[in-house]
């Protein structure tokens, strides 16, 4: 059921501590800590606590939240010293997602091109 924390999503398991992640922020509703995998200087993930599969189902379901899910990705990329970044959300295997929890990867530090690649 989306919102509720799913046993075998990764990114519910780091809201729960079960999981060990860098946390660069945590506020009531989101969480955000440093990608696995950069790509990018600066390459930090922000999740809801809430588990909804992707952005669009965030914003359908708990359209506040999606607003502090991109709050909170301003304040990553202040904290980090970014004048400019990108923040990107990933919608289906296709496009790259391979954790079906919302988030939105931060990223900064070096030339972002448009369009990405």
């Amino acid at each position: 059921m989306a919102g509720e924390p799913q046993a075998d999503c990764l990114f519910c398991k780091i809201v729960a501590g079960e999981v060990p992640a860098t946390v660069v922020r945590e506020t009531e509703t989101t969480v955000a800590f440093r990608d696995i995998n950069p790509q990018a200087p600066t390459h930090v993930l922000v999740i809801p606590k809430l588990h909804h599969p992707d952005a669009a189902a965030l914003a359908a379901a708990a359209p506040e939240v999606a607003a502090d899910v991109l709050r909170e990705a301003g304040r990553v990329a202040e904290g980090e010293g970014a004048e400019s970044y990108r923040v990107v959300f990933n919608t289906g295997s296709g496009a790259g997602q391979t954790v079906f929890h919302a988030h939105a990867h931060v990223l900064a530090g070096r030339g972002l091109q448009w369009p990405p690649g």
